[in-house]
C-alpha cells in the first residue's frame, strides 16, 4: 500500500477505531502511530501481482484441511506504539495479501493473531516500510511467514520474493529463501507458481 503525506490533525485511538467501521476513515489508508495516513494509487504491475498472488494461494487451499482464507487490503491492527499518548499508539496495516485461519470470524482488532502468511508487494513508495517498519510489526504480531515481492527497476517486472519466517524468538524474522523465478511454499499452503504467471496480462479477446 504506497502512502502520501499524512494530514497532521488526524489522529485515532484505539477506542475510537474499535467503534468505527474501519473503511470510516478512508477508502484506503492505513494508521501510523495513530495518524491516518492516507493512500496513493498504485501501478498496474502492482495491482495485478496483489490480484494474480492472491487468487493463486485460494486455489491452493486444501478444501479438506484446516479453514483458510486469503484476504487483500483488510485492515490488521498490529502492535501499539510506544507513545504515552494514546491517540499516537495505534497501528492498523492493510497487507496486500493475508492467509489466515478462518476458524474464528475475521475481526480487525484481533485477526493478526491468526494470520499465517502476509505479503506485501513492493512500490516506489512502499519499499522502505515494506522491509523495515511492516517486517518489524508482522514479526511482533507473531504472524510465522512474510514474503516480499521485489521488481526490477522498472517496476513492472518481479525480479525476486523474499520469504522470511520467525526465528527462535518469535518476534523476529530471519531470511528462509528467496524464490527467483517461481515461488514455491510449503506452508500456510503448498504453492507452486511462476513470476511469469503473477505478472501476466490476460489476453486480448
Amino acid at each position: 500500500m504506497t502512502t502520501a503525506e499524512p494530514s497532521p490533525s488526524r489522529h485515532v485511538a484505539l477506542e475510537e477505531f474499535l467503534a468505527t467501521d474501519p473503511h470510516a476513515f478512508g477508502a484506503r489508508y492505513e494508521i501510523v502511530d495513530g495518524l491516518v495516513v492516507h493512500a496513493m494509487a498504485q501501478s498496474p504491475a502492482h495491482d495485478r501481482v496483489v490480484r494474480r498472488l492472491a487468487d493463486a494461494l485460494e486455489r491452493a487451499i486444501d478444501p479438506d484441511g484446516p479453514c483458510r482464507e486469503v484476504n487483500s487490503d483488510t485492515p490488521v491492527r498490529l502492535a501499539d506504539g510506544g507513545s504515552v499518548d494514546a491517540s499516537r499508539r495505534l497501528n492498523v496495516r492493510f497487507p496486500d495479501v493475508m492467509v489466515r485461519d478462518c476458524s474464528e470470524p475475521y475481526d480487525a482488532a484481533t485477526v493478526a493473531s491468526g494470520a499465517l502468511l502476509v505479503v506485501e508487494v513492493t512500490s516506489e513508495g512502499t519499499i522502505d516500510a515494506d522491509t523495515t517498519i511492516k517486517r518489524r510489526l508482522y514479526a511482533r504480531a507473531g504472524i510465522p511467514t512474510y514474503l516480499i515481492v521485489y521488481f526490477d527497476k522498472d517496476w513492472e517486472t518481479i525480479s525476486e520474493v523474499e520469504e522470511l519466517r520467525l526465528d527462535w524468538s518469535g518476534v523476529r524474522y530471519a531470511p528462509y529463501q528467496v524464490h527467483r523465478d517461481a515461488l514455491v511454499l510449503t506452508q500456510p499452503v503448498s504453492l507452486a507458481v511462476t513470476f511469469t504467471d503473477l505478472q501476466r496480462r490476460l489476453p486480448r479477446q
